[in-house]
């Protein structure tokens, strides 16, 4: 049934509006107590016929969506896990009229804040003439002296911008904050657009609600605009500090969506001023870079030297015009709030117009008596810095004490450039869905526009955050905020847009999905290895649990010991075990068991390498499947600590389960180019690695060939099936390693891992120029021989002598260490480009 169709008016006492009281001052959506403004009425009335417990369930089916799409915000902890995105289930409404009023101030100011960028960065007039103080400008982190004189490719200073809205009244909306650097929340807007248009599908498209694919289709083109040789193809990449970030999700999103590579500034390197991305086949010319890194973090040449996320050299190549950055940098000094202050009086000067959308009344302590209006309304003002200047932060003057006060003044009164006083703004509520009732809580739109041409684009609507709670001070992600989707009512409805090439144009036909960023294959190496160690350990662990828990088996079980210190071999953790195993039994410290499975912060734990599989994930997401990355996605929930012996057996299961899925996810839905084969030689050299440790411990532990044991081995090995079907007889040693050594016919045995790693070695990209094999092919090539040639029945003619072992032992050692330097050889060969150093002076004896 589609939500229109239950648009039937619900009874008064069941309806949303019901319980809705706002606090005062403007809401958006009642004009009156229970009566929703003209453009709420159609959607309160749909939202009423769907009923709570509809809504409770949509509201879920939202949580669900973020949720398996991995969405997420404020990658804060230590094992790089982000708060999932907090979408609510209702819109912020507004009609045509308030965006046309809206849409031209915000384009106004975008077009002031560029002229004012081209005057700062070229002949100062602003400056010398008065209009702008000097201690403001040039006290700024924001003002690049770099980049002075330096003419962005399109001559715009300002590609993009995006402005932070707070509504009081009817009379319309007031800026509270700018930014230029690397404005985020375009991508997480159209999250929320995406979403909840799947919830509401219906309602959404009887709305007429205008779309956002013509910002992003504009910005696409806009950024082809900036090629340095429009007359040949180009590459755009988007520059990212990395999964640190809070908004890497919506790096990642809006690169893909824009058919962008994601980078970061480890795959970027400047050779004659020109950037160039690192990928296996080599360095590859980059042309245009939309940037999410701020402006000082990128170049420590030129800018911040402590900077591990910027490109050395990048200034240069902007200087040069060899590569185009968007935004250019520099202009992180508009976020500079006490130019808010002087704002009115540049519109009119360089514009002759005055502004359209007011800032925030803002006073820059920089002049006198603005500063000593700061100080005696210290208790009515908001306190903030003019930039990231150390210990400096916004406060709100009416929470401090009077002690906190005065050690404010005092500070301001040492640096009063430093600081501005802002007005406190009551801002506007918006309807919150809060358990299943309607709930005021203050709102704040986030606006963005892209240049095109020689105007601004605007995306209609953006992105809106509430506050946690009707009372906060903050509305912000980081204050733990909801977010909201922002519905611009049509009069008619919206053409459809798409940023894919138009129906008639033709498609040059190829089998490449373009070269693999050397970092990228690092990740999905990383990522096959860190799948597979999860999987050896988890069937370890679940064996040795499952024997723990069955009490005749630790006190009667002559193996058990063996089992358990076999444990803390194959293990990537070690595992502190107490008793003999003797008469008196093995003690197992149920603590410690847990904490070496469920413990994040315990190096080697299951749940540190489940954390390290899904950050490799989160990193490389965009070049996986959907349903490929929902799998991974929902191991987070298992392995969480405070699970008991019975409950971590049953978690250990569905791990095995998930990652049982996902590698078969990744087998029928990637395609077989380079990303795949680094997948796969992670997977196929843990994989080996796990198995050598396994038989090398089974093998010590059980020298006459106990078969109690050696079926443990086939049961952790997922091969007990295997061998009961060849073998109708007690578990035979020999036999056993004959499956899990030799047969390349067992996806379980060594001899399949390694015949796999030459097949994959032999596939990487190489120097055509070279004859020989590189050392990939080498090592695997030698680990797979010297496992074929080495003599099979000799090694299966005694029960167990002791030179059977210690053949094994030798044999295990030099295949260990060959596939360990065969991963080096990976790394130093395809992960790292490090350029030979070259003299720059001839040498002189």
């Amino acid at each position: 049934m589609r939500d229109a169709d239950l648009a039937v008016p619900a009874p008064a006492s069941d309806s949303l509006l019901a319980d809705y009281q706002p606090a005062g001052g403007y809401d958006e959506l009642c004009v009156a107590p229970q009566q929703p403004r003209p453009h709420w009425q159609y959607v309160m009335r749909a939202l009423d016929s769907l009923g709570r417990q509809v809504l409770l369930g949509r509201e879920q089916e939202v949580r669900r969506r973020l949720h398996e799409g991995g969405v997420t915000y404020q990658y804060a902890d230590s094992r790089g896990r982000g708060r999932p995105w907090a979408l609510d289930l209702i819109p912020v409404l507004l009609t045509s009229q308030e965006w046309r009023v809206i849409e031209r101030g915000l384009i106004q100011r975008a077009e002031l804040f560029n002229l004012i960028l081209a005057d700062l960065y070229g002949r100062q007039r602003l400056i010398r003439d008065g209009l702008l103080p000097l201690e403001l400008i040039y006290d700024h982190p924001g003002f690049l002296r770099a980049c002075v004189g330096v003419r962005p490719a399109s001559e715009r200073f300002l590609f993009s911008y995006a402005a932070d809205l707070v509504r009081t009244g009817d009379r319309g909306p007031w800026v509270i904050g700018d930014r230029s650097q690397a404005p985020s929340g375009a991508g997480y807007a159209l999250e929320n657009r995406l979403t909840l248009a799947r919830v509401f599908p219906s309602l959404y498209r009887d709305a007429q609600v205008h779309r956002l694919a013509l910002y992003f289709r504009t910005l696409r083109h806009s950024l082809a605009g900036l090629m340095p040789r429009p007359e040949k193809p180009g590459r755009t990449v988007l520059l990212t500090p990395g999964p640190g970030n809070a908004a890497y999700f919506e790096h990642a999103s809006v690169a893909q969506y824009l058919d962008y590579t994601l980078v970061q500034g480890s795959d970027l390197t400047v050779w004659d001023s020109r950037v160039w991305l690192k990928t296996l086949d080599g360095l590859q010319p980059v042309d245009v870079i939309l940037r999410r890194v701020d402006d000082a973090w990128c170049d420590p040449l030129e800018l911040r030297k402590d900077s591990l996320l910027g490109v050395p050299g990048l200034v240069q190549a902007t200087r040069t015009r060899q590569t185009a950055v968007a935004n250019p940098l520099g202009v992180g000094l508009l976020e500079n709030p006490g130019l808010l202050a002087f704002l009115p009086g540049l519109c009119r000067a360089l514009l002759g117009q005055d502004l359209r959308l007011p800032s925030v009344a803002t006073w820059w302590c920089g002049g006198a008596p603005e500063c000593r209006y700061v100080l005696d309304n210290l208790d009515r003002l908001v306190i903030k810095p003019t930039g990231p200047h150390v210990g400096a932060e916004t406060v709100w003057g009416a929470q401090l004490s009077a002690a906190e006060q005065e050690a404010l003044a005092s500070r301001i009164r040492a640096k009063p450039h430093r600081y501005v006083g802002q007005e406190l703004i009551v801002a506007s509520t918006a309807p919150t869905f809060v358990e299943g009732k309607l709930r005021p809580r203050p709102l704040a739109l986030r606006s963005f526009l892209v240049a095109r041409d020689d105007a601004y684009v605007v995306m209609p609507g953006g992105l809106a955050r509430v506050a946690a709670g009707p009372d906060a001070w903050q509305v912000s992600d980081q204050s733990r905020g909801l977010s909201k989707d922002i519905w611009v009512l049509a009069s008619e409805p919206e053409q459809t847009l798409s940023l894919l090439p138009p129906a008639g144009r033709s498609v040059v036909l190829t089998r490449s999905g373009g070269e693999i960023p050397s970092r990228v294959a690092d990740h999905l190496f990383w990522l096959g290895r860190y799948t597979e160690r999860l999987e050896g350990s988890a069937r370890v662990f679940r064996e040795m649990l499952v024997r723990l828990l069955d009490t005749e088996a630790v006190h009667h079980d002559p193996h058990l010991p063996g089992l358990l210190s076999a444990v803390t071999h194959t293990a990537v953790t070690c595992l502190h075990l107490t008793g003999n195993g003797g008469k008196q039994g093995l003690v197992a410290d149920e603590p410690e068991l847990l904490a070496v499975i469920l413990e994040p912060a315990r190096p080697g734990s299951l749940r540190a390498t489940l954390d390290a599989l899904l950050r490799a994930e989160r990193t490389v997401r965009y070049r996986l499947s959907d349903d490929t990355a929902r799998v991974l996605h929902t191991l987070d929930q298992e392995l969480s600590p405070g699970l008991s012996l019975e409950q971590t057996v049953q978690s250990l299961s569905r791990v095995i389960d998930g990652l049982a899925a996902f590698t078969g996810m990744v087998a029928e839905n990637m395609t077989r180019g380079q990303g795949f084969r680094f997948l796969e030689m992670g997977r196929r050299l843990e994989r080996a690695l796990h198995t050598i440790s396994l038989l090398r411990v089974a093998c010590e532990m059980a020298p006459g060939g106990q078969s109690r044991l050696w079926e443990v081995v086939l049961s952790m090995t997922d091969s007990r099936r295997t061998y009961r079907r060849r073998y109708a007889s007690q578990v035979d040693a020999r036999a056993v390693l004959d499956l899990l050594l030799h047969d390349e016919s067992n996806p379980r045995s060594l001899g399949y891992q390694l015949g796999r790693l030459q097949e994959h070695a032999d596939g990487l990209p190489r120097k055509a120029s070279l004859p020989h094999r590189s050392p990939a092919q080498r090592l695997a090539l030698q680990a797979l021989t010297e496992l074929r040639t080495t003599d099979v029945e000799g090694l299966s003619e005694a029960v167990w002598p002791g030179t059977v072992y210690e053949k094994l032992a030798g044999l295990f050692g030099r295949l260990g260490g060959r596939l360990l330097t065969l991963s080096d050889a990976l790394s130093q060969t395809y992960f790292s480009h490090i350029e030979s150093q070259q003299q720059l002076t001839a040498h002189q004896a």
